[in-house]
């Protein structure tokens, strides 16, 4: 049986599948660390209600608040700014054409959000390789043992922003090369809230 030769793709087609796959595993992800949101309440009501109801405490459980809120906002940072979510204090931005939109978006990846995610890293490396030489815990009696695994989100979250955004990047960049499909429309998480409202 004759099988048909694959059809090569062109590069921009192989660039906006390497797109679509890089923010469908950052979506993932952040539905997945979504759900610390939901742990966090139930952790938080248990915490109050033994220590009111039954006058006992756990420093490790109360901390383990702290670490699941540090990964929610750290991790999905970048998933929030995949669908759009991040607030936009701006005056023109929504005033601008779809074309316009794409251009403050890549210069605002390349200018502003690259450089951010760049220097978190260097800043951040020396402190967060500290932490796990000496394998910090919590300065706390009865604490939690792993503050360098809460640290490394230090390092986690600049990546996965980085990610996502020249992910962005890339997709502004082909539409304004003039390939449409490569920027879909995205629903926000939230209502955007305009300077002339």
């Amino acid at each position: 049986m004759h099988k048909e030769p694959p059809v090569s793709q062109s590069p921009p087609n192989l660039l906006l599948a390497l797109a679509d796959r890089v923010d469908g595993l950052i979506r993932r992800i952040g539905e997945a660390v979504a759900w610390l949101s939901l742990a966090m309440v139930l952790v938080t009501f248990f915490v109050v209600v033994m220590r009111y109801a039954f006058s006992q405490g756990s420093i490790a459980v109360q901390e383990s608040v702290t670490y699941m809120h540090a990964s929610l906002f750290m991790i999905a940072i970048a998933y929030t700014l995949g669908r759009g979510g991040h607030v936009r204090v701006d005056i023109f931005y929504h005033r601008f054409s779809r074309r316009g939109r794409a251009w403050v978006d890549l210069l605002g990846t390349l200018l502003l959000l690259t450089p951010v995610c760049c220097l978190i890293l260097w800043l951040g490396w020396d402190y967060v390789a500290q932490s796990w030489r000496v394998q910090e815990s919590s300065r706390e009696a009865g604490g939690l043992p792993g503050v360098y695994l809460l640290k490394t989100l230090i390092l986690v979250m600049p990546v996965l922003l980085l990610v996502q955004g020249l992910t962005w990047g890339l997709r502004n960049a082909l539409f304004l090369a003039g390939i449409e499909s490569a920027l879909p429309e995205i629903e926000p998480i939230t209502k955007e809230v305009h300077a002339d409202a």
